[in-house]
């Protein structure tokens, strides 16, 4: 399990604890967070768990696949180089202490 600081739409850090094998999406909708709907599921198919990623997680991260990177096309909010989609990012060791912000709308 993985320690990690969502920053919310409006300012709010919340500490959230990511299980092993789980997203950052099924762990943000499960713990109440404000600003991921996760409408597809998970199944990455909608880009509404668009995230923004810090420096230090995104060298950790393994690159955003095709489907990803398709569905980063159409996010609301802007898209920047740090885009990611929380679904996509699973919990390890590796997450301890990244902080990941929302943007200010998903759909």
């Amino acid at each position: 399990m993985a320690l990690i600081n969502i920053v919310e739409p409006a300012g709010h850090s919340v500490a959230l604890d990511v299980p092993d094998g789980w997203s950052i999406m099924q762990a943000a909708t499960a713990g109440g967070v404000d600003g991921i709907l996760g409408e597809c599921g998970g199944s990455c198919a909608c880009a509404t768990c668009h995230c923004y990623v810090d420096e230090r997680l995104m060298a950790e991260l393994p690159p955003a696949q095709d489907n990803e990177l398709g569905m980063l096309e159409h996010v609301v909010a802007e898209r920047r180089p740090n885009s990611r989609l929380a679904c996509q990012i699973k919990g390890s060791a590796a997450l301890a202490g990244a902080t990941i912000t929302l943007p200010e709308c998903q759909e």
